[in-house]
């Protein structure tokens, strides 16, 4: 793989090589590669058919709790978030010890993996919400809570320039990979000001179907805002905002 320089940028393929855009600039390289007929059915690429199978099931999974969750996602993602998180639903799946390779899936997974996750890697929560909160699953409940004590905002949120605001958003996802179905309540906080006097305690609980049979994922983020002339905007189109998967309850 080559990248374009130059004022004139190609698109297409010529002479073997193939000119494209992606989100690193224009690219070429030689055209190539195994025939599609032979991937499928030689036996020599039996793996690669296994890896492709899983690949495909890992991305739908990521798409379907990302629609699950895209109220949140429109105020705080990446460019590189879908691929960040196929390559997490991967790991999810390749976890599966129940059925055999090619067939493995994020039912039979490690959903738990998912925990960490970031869906803005410009706004890292852990680099940005310092005060000390909690989440936690009642599965029985049908219940996914996040609190957050008593703090002063100044202190112990990482706003970014031009921030004079900020609230809480959580969201509670119930998904059934298997229907491709979701459930999802999403709970937010008041807009409150970045100031140094204490905040008071908040608690944001979402409810989703109570004895599910399906994995459970508790999402926590936040969002800056700027005042102007008593008017709440967000702040640079959600750039600095921070959303991440704080609990995973698996089956």
């Amino acid at each position: 793989m080559a990248r374009q320089k130059g004022l004139i940028k190609l698109d297409g393929t010529i002479g073997g090589i193939t000119f494209y855009k992606t989100q690193d600039g224009y690219l070429a390289r030689e055209k190539g590669g195994v025939d599609a007929d032979r991937i499928a059915n030689d036996p020599n690429f039996q793996r690669t058919r296994e890896n492709g199978a899983e690949f495909g099931r890992a991305g739908k999974a990521g798409k379907l709790l990302r629609n699950s969750l895209r109220v949140l996602l429109q105020n705080a993602s990446d460019r590189r978030m879908v691929s960040r998180l196929t390559s997490t639903m991967v790991k999810v799946i390749q976890a599966d010890a129940t059925n055999t390779r090619g067939e493995r899936n994020v039912i039979d997974g490690e959903a738990e993996l998912l925990t960490g996750f970031e869906f803005n890697a410009n706004g890292k929560l852990g680099n940005t919400i310092y005060a000390p909160y909690s989440s936690a699953i009642d599965r029985v409940a049908g219940t996914l809570e996040v609190s957050i004590p008593s703090f002063k905002p100044a202190q112990m949120i990482a706003a970014p320039g031009g921030a004079t605001h900020f609230k809480f958003v959580s969201g509670g996802a119930e998904v059934d990979f298997e229907n491709e179905t979701f459930t999802v309540d999403l709970q937010e906080s008041a807009v409150l000001p970045w100031t140094n006097p204490p905040a008071a305690a908040v608690t944001l609980t979402n409810t989703v179907t109570a004895n599910s049979t399906h994995p459970l994922f508790l999402v926590f983020g936040i969002e800056f805002y700027q005042e102007v002339n008593g008017e709440m905007y967000p702040l640079k189109n959600g750039a600095h905002n921070a959303l991440s998967i704080v609990a995973v309850s698996g089956l």
